[in-house]
Order: structure tokens, then C-alpha cells, then sequence
């Protein structure tokens, strides 16, 4: 049977842009389904590994340039792109072909009436696909007009807001975001760090209560509410893994705190 991502789309054209760093694990997964648009524009932050000869096999319009935070650097992507509509795919997901004939078929027939369309994550994690546990249905604007979006939100939740109605699809993106359990909690680290910065750019201050209530109800919300007990361990963890998040990314905010409380006693002395 055909891929119809192979095909030549009818409709509006497409502009896929990746932002990307030492994926070569991932990135050809994520370029081949890609095949079916109409460009693909990949921003390389001067990977170090077989990212950029990876990449490529499946474009010639590839970007280097330093890392700008997760924002900047899809919002420049997003202004390299050419076409019509730009579908933004991050360098460990996948468009399956379901998704990509849904993609075609929603901009050959309402492509006049929406500015974007949110797409649903279906995340494969510790051997198994997670419908449970807060990950599913995830909803986001991923493809969207490209003279109808701008950048806004906060490293590393970026978000794209669109001037103009949003339509939901149906088939998921599959995303492949974690390589073990190291490399999730590697993650947790970074991104806490990442969240509690802009926390503090944002004048946010540090409260008790953030740091006791707030992951409870992210473990009962996964565990619970999200049916993450129907997986067993693999749901527990998640849970957990998910209240430690929270509890550390206000956890550094407090630490964050405490060293600007440090600078102005050294100033004054």
C-alpha cells in the first residue's frame, strides 16, 4: 500500500520546520514523515553528533545557529518558512500517515475557515503507549498560517497563538520523548531549571503552599483523575516522576530566592 505521505498533497502548501540538537537518534524518524510537505526547514544548533548529515538526506534548507531557547529559536524556524502553512514537528515525533492524510485533507477542505489546527501526542514510554496518565490527549497548535501566528508563553511551554478559529484533529503525533528513565529524569533537571528561571523573570515569588499542594495534585491528577493506576508501576512512576517536576521546579525558585538574597547582603556590605 501507498504511504500518502508520499504523495503530492492537494491544497495548501506546507512548510515543516524542526528545531534540533544531537538528535541523530531521532531525526530521521521525525524528516522521513515529512516527506509529504512541501519544504522542511531544519534550525540546527551546531550539533556535535550525525545530526546535520542526517538531516541532509531529506533537505537542503538547513539552518545553524546557537541554541536561543526553545521560543526564539522555533519562532526563528517559523520566519524561514515559506509556504502557505507551516506544521512545527519537534525532532522526537512523528507524523503518522493517518496524520498526514487527516493534515491534507482538512487544508484541501477547510483551509479558508480555520488559522490553525491543535494536534493530540500519543507518547511511547517504558515500553507502551500512554492513553493514561495525564500525557494523552495533550493538545496543541501545531499547524497553523503562517502570516496568522506569533510566538508567545514561556521557556521551555512555548506556545503559538494564532489570530483566528482553531480546529481539533483527531489522528495523534507519536512522540518519543524519552530514551529511559535516565534520560528522564536528566530532563526533569533541566527543564525545572529552565521553568523556574522564568518564574523569577516573571517576578513570581516563592510560597509554602506551591511547594506542598501543587505536586499532590499533580500525582493525584496523573494517578487518579488520569487513570494512571490502570499501568501499574509504569503509572505510579509516572505520577511521581510528574509531583518531583513541580515540587523542584518551585524548589529552585526558592533556591533562586536565596541566592539574590545573598547578592544584596554582599552589596551591602
Amino acid at each position: 500500500m501507498d504511504d500518502p505521505r508520499n504523495s503530492s498533497p492537494s491544497g495548501p502548501s506546507v512548510s515543516a520546520i524542526v528545531v534540533c540538537f544531537n538528535e541523530e537518534d531521532n531525526i530521521a524518524r521525525c524528516l522521513r514523515s515529512l516527506r509529504w510537505c512541501d519544504e522542511i526547514v531544519v534550525v540546527d544548533a551546531f550539533s556535535t553528533d550525525r545530526t546535520v548529515e542526517i538531516c541532509r538526506e531529506f533537505t537542503d534548507l538547513i539552518i545553524q545557529r546557537k541554541w536561543a531557547g526553545y521560543r526564539d529559536q522555533k519562532a526563528f524556524a517559523h520566519s524561514k518558512a515559506s509556504k502557505d502553512w507551516v506544521l512545527l514537528i519537534d525532532s522526537d515525533e512523528e507524523v503518522t500517515p493517518e496524520l498526514a492524510r487527516e493534515i491534507r485533507q482538512e487544508l484541501s477542505v477547510n483551509a479558508g475557515q480555520y488559522c490553525g489546527f491543535l494536534l493530540p501526542r500519543l507518547m511511547f514510554y517504558l515500553d507502551r503507549w500512554w492513553e493514561r496518565g495525564g500525557w494523552y490527549p495533550d493538545y496543541d497548535v501545531r499547524l497553523f498560517r503562517r502570516d496568522r501566528a506569533q510566538w508567545g508563553g514561556t521557556d521551555p511551554h512555548e506556545k503559538i497563538i494564532v489570530n483566528g478559529a482553531l480546529r481539533r484533529l483527531r489522528h495523534p503525533l507519536h512522540h518519543f520523548s524519552y530514551r529511559d528513565i535516565d534520560d528522564h529524569i536528566q530532563r526533569i533537571n533541566r527543564f525545572t531549571s529552565i521553568s523556574s528561571g522564568e518564574l523569577r523573570k516573571q517576578n513570581q515569588r516563592w510560597r509554602l503552599t506551591d511547594a506542598l499542594f501543587r505536586p499532590a495534585f499533580r500525582f493525584f491528577r496523573s494517578y487518579v483523575l488520569k487513570r494512571g493506576f490502570m499501568e501499574g508501576f509504569a503509572g505510579f512512576y509516572v505520577a511521581v516522576t510528574a509531583a518531583v517536576y513541580v515540587f523542584l521546579k518551585y524548589a529552585k525558585l526558592w533556591e533562586l530566592e536565596l541566592e539574590e538574597k545573598k547578592e544584596v547582603g554582599r552589596k551591602r556590605s
